[in-house]
């Protein structure tokens, strides 16, 4: 893995912060991270983004690898429509980087970013095909296969939350979405009142962990991976729904393979950062 001894820089950019982190032989070694003006125009958060970068930046780095919450045209690092940042319609930040900084920019989106991070970096070391999903405000996942980032053809790949389940879609009953839709409650909340053992929190924890199910078999007949790693705020609440989880999961037709599959939450700091300079691994790939 020599190419992994490379000086890299990770860009994570969320909606209301950014952060940079340098990254030398696989370890971090300085981070910085500050607010952005998430209604600034399109220019002043270039600007900050730019900041951010200089501040870790020097002439060993080689590569910039940046995730953002969007869609991403990942051949030519447009990003379109960003989460929080209105001004952010349509960004040649792959382009606009490039020329400031002078060395390779790639730009993915924060699903991609996480599940390279995990492979790299977290519990996917040693593995080989690994789904990554962010259980946030929706659902989001990265498709590792055979080592390297599947994408698909326009990025698409993994966008299971899309895809048709009860009267909505999975990520209506697989991400915060859930709780907010269905009870009209905010999941940080419900998650505190299930560490006091709120019978009625545990009982939604419960029915979120059945519906999770769902989206991970569909990632297990998509995907076969060896192992799913979730992540995202929801995550956080695993020890409430997986037991519901794994109930649900033992009507999955190959139980020889699920034997052997790996889930669990995601426990690695600052993964995001990570993720995002692992995207100039797998470019060399």
């Amino acid at each position: 893995m020599g190419m992994n001894k490379q000086t890299v820089i990770g860009v994570d950019l969320g909606g209301t912060n950014v952060r940079a982190g340098k990254i030398v032989d696989q370890k971090m070694v300085a981070h910085r991270a500050r607010a952005i003006t998430a209604h600034g125009t399109e220019d002043l958060v270039l600007q900050e983004i730019r900041e951010t970068i200089s501040a870790v930046f020097d002439n060993q780095v080689s590569a910039i690898g940046i995730g953002v919450p969007s869609l991403v045209d990942v051949d030519k690092g447009i990003v379109y429509t960003v989460e929080n940042i209105p001004s952010w319609k349509k960004v040649p930040l792959k382009k606009i980087l490039e020329q400031f900084f002078g060395i390779p920019v790639h730009v993915n989106n924060d699903a991609n970013c996480f599940a390279l991070g995990e492979f790299y970096f977290g519990a996917g070391q040693g593995f080989q095909h690994l789904v990554g999903m962010i259980l946030g405000t929706g659902l989001g996942a990265g498709i590792i296969i055979n080592g390297k980032l599947y994408c698909g053809r326009n990025c698409g790949a993994g966008e299971i939350g899309k895809i048709l389940y009860k009267e909505h879609t999975v990520e209506y009953y697989c991400s915060g979405q859930f709780f907010q839709h269905q009870y009209g409650m905010d999941g940080g909340m419900l998650y505190e009142r299930a560490q006091q053992g709120d019978t009625q929190a545990l009982e939604i924890f419960n029915n979120f962990g059945d519906n999770l199910a769902q989206a991970v078999m569909i990632a297990l007949y998509a995907y076969d991976p060896e192992i799913i790693v979730l992540g995202g705020s929801v995550s956080k609440a695993w020890p409430f729904f997986e037991k519901a989880l794994r109930r649900k999961l033992e009507s999955f037709t190959y139980q020889h393979a699920l034997a052997r599959v790996v889930i669990q939450p995601a426990r690695t700091p600052k993964i995001s950062v990570l993720g995002a300079a692992a995207l100039c691994y797998d470019a060399k790939k």
